[in-house]
Parts: structure tokens; C-alpha cells; sequence
């Protein structure tokens, strides 16, 4: 019975040596662990109808603003983060730009305690977005006034203008003209031929007259 004394009284303090140092090594540890990612809002590989306004990141450990570095894209690789990220405890909070329809991809990279970097992506699909911009036109369109012709080149849609009536008896006048200059002048020698005859009947009479005297 002696003998048991002495021996618990020598084992007693290894055991509380022990439970000492396994209680001051736990609280040392997350300190010198890796900082990660514990979720997201939207959660990694979600599909939401509705973007949301801010996109929340929750980590194990509280980031440091000054080595914390967080991303946002879309379609086309655009960037959708509408302003810098704000801290509150190990939740980091992103302005969200809402583009196009598609996967947008959360990038973030941040230091942990240890000094090691931590980086990572969380991935969501946005189902509605914004209208998709109108296809350029293919080319001017040809005048209304211009018809193509069989050869592929423009022509004019109407033709030429057709002379009128009065441009027809406008080119005529000058054939009239000449006609009646014509007949003027057969006129002419009809009245000299006959004034002819008058002058020589009146000689006739004249000289009949005189000689019967």
C-alpha cells in the first residue's frame, strides 16, 4: 500500500505536463494554419435567376485588406466588380456589375498568417442578363432610284424623257415655213405674169388707138 503512494505521486506530474503542453499547442494552431475559404454567396457552381447586388466571401480566418486581391469576370472576360471589396471580420464583401448571361468566375488571392499565399475561384452561372447588342448591318442599301442591270452595275430606274406632241409639231413648224415661203413665191410670179399680160394688153390697146386716128 506504501509503495503505490510514492509511484502515483511520480506519475501525476508527467500527466499533467502533458495535458498542459497539448492545452497551450491547440490555441497555436489555426494561428499557424492556412487561411481558406469556408462558402460564398452565391455558393460555388450555383445558377440564379436574379444577380445579386454583392458577392460575399467567407474565409477561416480574417484577411488582411492590405494583401487581399479579389476579382470578378464574366462573359467575354469583362469585368463585373462594381467597386473595391469591403472587410467585416473574415467576410469579404464585392460590389456586383451584372453583365450578359454566363458564368462569372470570382478570383480571389490573400496571405495567411504564416505568410503563405492562398488563392481560389468560385464559380456561379448567371441564366438572365442583359440584351444581346443588335447585329451590324451588312452593307448601304442600294438608292431607290438606282436598278441594278444584268451586268451588276447601277442603272437608272426610269428612262429618258420622250418627246411630246408639241415637240413633235415644233419640229415641224420649220417644214410649214418652208412650204408656205414656197407657195408665197409662185404667188409672186403668178401676180408679175399677169401684171405682165395687163402691161402688154394696155400697149396694145394703145398703139390700135392710135392708129385709127
Amino acid at each position: 500500500m506504501g509503495g503505490r503512494v510514492p509511484r502515483a505521486a511520480r506519475t501525476w506530474p508527467v500527466v499533467v505536463g502533458v495535458a498542459l503542453g497539448v492545452s497551450l499547442a491547440l490555441p497555436a494552431a489555426p494561428a499557424a494554419a492556412h487561411n481558406s475559404l469556408t462558402g460564398s454567396d452565391p455558393r460555388n457552381g450555383a445558377r440564379v435567376a436574379e444577380a445579386p447586388t454583392r458577392i460575399e466571401l467567407r474565409f477561416l480566418a480574417k484577411p488582411d485588406p492590405g494583401t487581399t486581391k479579389i476579382t470578378v469576370t464574366g462573359p467575354d472576360n469583362v469585368a463585373a466588380s462594381g467597386g473595391p471589396p469591403t472587410f467585416s471580420g473574415s467576410r469579404v464583401s464585392i460590389p456586383f456589375t451584372p453583365g450578359k448571361a454566363g458564368l462569372y468566375v470570382v478570383g480571389y488571392r490573400l496571405a495567411s498568417s504564416d505568410g503563405h499565399p492562398v488563392s481560389g475561384e468560385v464559380r456561379f452561372t448567371l441564366t438572365t442578363g442583359t440584351p444581346a447588342e443588335p447585329p451590324p448591318s451588312t452593307g448601304p442599301t442600294a438608292p431607290a432610284s438606282a436598278v441594278p442591270s444584268p451586268t451588276g452595275s447601277a442603272a437608272p430606274s426610269s428612262a429618258a424623257p420622250v418627246p411630246t406632241g408639241g415637240g413633235a409639231t415644233a419640229a415641224a413648224v420649220p417644214t410649214a415655213g418652208r412650204s408656205e415661203g414656197a407657195a408665197g413665191r409662185g404667188w409672186l410670179w403668178a401676180l408679175g405674169g399677169a401684171v405682165a399680160l395687163a402691161a402688154l394688153a394696155a400697149g396694145l390697146l394703145l398703139r390700135r388707138r392710135s392708129a385709127r386716128r
